[in-house]
């Protein structure tokens, strides 16, 4: 079907470095060409109520899944129905991500993940590339990964998993204390984001890690050591630390209100990264799923394998920012770089998403100051509308 948007006419939008103002937004070849201040009647272009404002489309770099299918789904019909799922989160792109699994299960999952990536269909959110969120984490913070399956940091499977992806891994979640130096360095030197997570790392390891190439924390607070007084773990350096990026879930379920203030006044607005961390129960109800092989329950909303142990999340991209928004007394402009302009930074994208500027990529999301979403825009294309 032929793509007929031009952009939107006289609506409320949020323009980097201007916030919220009336404007009219120009989209041609799926770019921003032009923001400026024209009263169009042109066919292509989208008229608003007031009370909806135009806003960057939101960037979830750490999300498994929904409605039925995860990542490790090796099928095009799978990762199809991701992509539509999230649109209706205000979700425009995002990382694939997989699972702690055997070498032949994440094989078959980046060959999937190639092939749908390759055939960017525009019915949903964008793949911008693949999360591999283990092997190469530590057993004693396995969280809901598969200890059987964990193995130690190593660049030569690294370099396999690459080649199977067809370069498209853009993130690792690693145990920098499981021989992971080299691998940093290697990610590093790839532009690859390297991310500290399910880690018995100590403060020292951390911080060590940070200067060797880490830039970003997989679920602060979750599946690491945490703080204590006399050995600050993985959760007091990168608080203490300027220089990562620290993924957060949102559902008030995975993290206390008043750990996101910490995290908050420790890390400021620039530092923090809205994320979901969604499997294949989000958008469902209540019941019996899986996550990597593993049986999940959940109930009321909540994501557990049978010992208690959290699983993932079903959260929704929206309302996780209205969470934060909530929690932390942000404006709306604040919270929205929380999913947009810090994800985009995080990924070495911001030149081309994560704000709406003349030039970048023609992703929005429509929604009103409640975070709830009417539209979905990638590269110029509807692929959500309610």
């Amino acid at each position: 079907m032929k793509n007929t948007f031009k952009g939107f006419n006289q609506v409320q939008v949020y323009v980097e470095k201007e916030g919220i103002v009336k404007k009219t937004v120009h989209v041609k070849d799926g770019k921003i060409v032009k923001i400026n201040d024209d009263h169009l009647t042109d066919e292509g272009y989208i008229s608003l109520p007031e009370d909806q404002i135009v806003v960057p489309g939101f960037i979830d770099k750490h999300v498994h899944g929904g409605n039925h299918s995860d990542g490790m789904y090796p099928t095009l019909e799978d990762a199809r129905n991701i992509s539509k799922t999230l649109a209706e989160e205000g979700v425009s792109s995002y990382l694939i991500t997989t699972m702690t699994q055997t070498m032949e299960n994440i094989d078959l999952a980046l060959q999937n993940a190639k092939a749908f990536i390759e055939e960017n269909p525009y019915i949903g959110a964008k793949p911008l590339g693949i999360h591999l969120e283990g092997p190469f984490i530590a057993k004693k913070y396995k969280g809901a990964q598969v200890e059987s399956c964990i193995v130690p940091c190593d660049v030569q499977t690294f370099e396999h998993y690459l080649q199977t992806s067809g370069n498209n891994i853009k993130q690792v979640t690693l145990a920098y204390e499981e021989n992971g130096k080299e691998l940093t360095n290697y990610l590093r030197d790839h532009h690859i984001v390297a991310s500290l997570g399910h880690t018995d790392a100590s403060s020292d390891q951390v911080l060590e890690g940070i200067h060797e190439g880490i830039t970003s924390i997989t679920h602060m607070y979750n599946a690491m050591k945490p703080l204590h007084h006399r050995e600050i773990g993985v959760v007091g350096a990168s608080l203490l630390s300027d220089d990562v990026y620290c993924e957060i879930i949102a559902d008030l379920i995975h993290v206390s209100k008043n750990a996101l203030r910490l995290l908050y006044k420790c890390k400021g607005k620039d530092k923090i990264v809205a994320i979901t961390d969604g499997i294949e129960a989000k958008h469902l109800s209540d019941g019996k799923y899986a996550l990597g092989g593993q049986d999940v329950y959940v109930k009321n909303g909540e994501a557990r394998l049978i010992d208690g142990t959290l699983a993932g999340s079903t959260l929704w991209m929206n309302q996780g920012l209205k969470n934060l928004k909530e929690v932390l007394a942000l404006s709306i402009e604040d919270t929205i770089d929380l999913a947009t302009k810090n994800p985009a930074q995080c990924l070495g994208i911001y030149h081309q998403k994560g704000s709406i500027k003349e030039g970048k990529d023609a992703d929005f999301t429509v929604m009103n100051k409640n975070f709830d979403v009417f539209m979905t825009i990638s590269e110029g294309h509807i692929v959500y509308q309610k």
